[in-house]
């Protein structure tokens, strides 16, 4: 796992051993930043389920401002800091070692306004896509958000989360990318 581009391109980041997480590779990681960016003038993003942090540290690399990473397990959290501390992005991460329910609840009482999204929850728990939903309707995501869901082909999500529409999907073996973005007129991206 590394650092794909920006800043710290080709930053080796440590990866979680078990089975506990499951690091996005990095020719995905390449793929969904070229759907989504590739590079980003400020803004804040919210990496969920953050695991190693690969996500949300990619996003700093191409130039959003700040990040939050929220993760529940222990040894995946330690290897967040790590990371974190590698790349040198102390001063603009802010790290939560709690469930994504408990971090959205905390959210939606925070002045913040989030950017980029990215939910990657355990394939199993198709219920916390739900708190995408949960922060859209909290008012949480800007107009010009872009949210990214990371899912099983065994997982449908909505066509929409209130004004973010799904704009693209791609296929990488048996996980699919799904990208929202707000969609003002059709066919129009905003």
């Amino acid at each position: 796992m590394r650092v794909v581009a920006g800043n710290r391109k080709g930053m080796p980041l440590k990866a979680i051993t078990g089975n506990t997480t499951r690091p996005t590779t990095d020719k995905v990681k390449e793929s969904i930043f070229n759907m989504i960016g590739p590079f980003f003038d400020g803004g804040t993003a919210v990496d969920l389920f953050a695991g190693s942090g690969g996500l949300g540290i990619e996003t700093l690399s191409r130039g959003a401002a700040h990040a939050l990473f929220i993760e529940k397990d222990a040894r995946a959290f330690q290897v967040l800091q790590e990371n974190i501390k590698k790349c040198r992005y102390e001063e603009i991460s802010e790290l939560f070692r709690t469930d994504a329910m408990r971090a959205v609840k905390a959210l939606l009482k925070r002045d913040i306004v989030i950017d980029y999204l990215f939910v990657d929850p355990p394939y199993h728990k198709k219920e916390y896509y739900d708190l995408v939903e949960t922060l859209v309707e909290g008012g949480k995501l800007s107009k010009d958000a872009i949210i990214m869901c990371e899912h099983s082909r065994e997982v449908t999500l909505p066509e929409r989360y209130g004004v973010f529409n799904l704009v693209r999907q791609e296929v990488y073996g048996s996980t699919i990318i799904s990208i929202y973005r707000h969609v003002e007129e059709e066919g129009e991206i905003v």
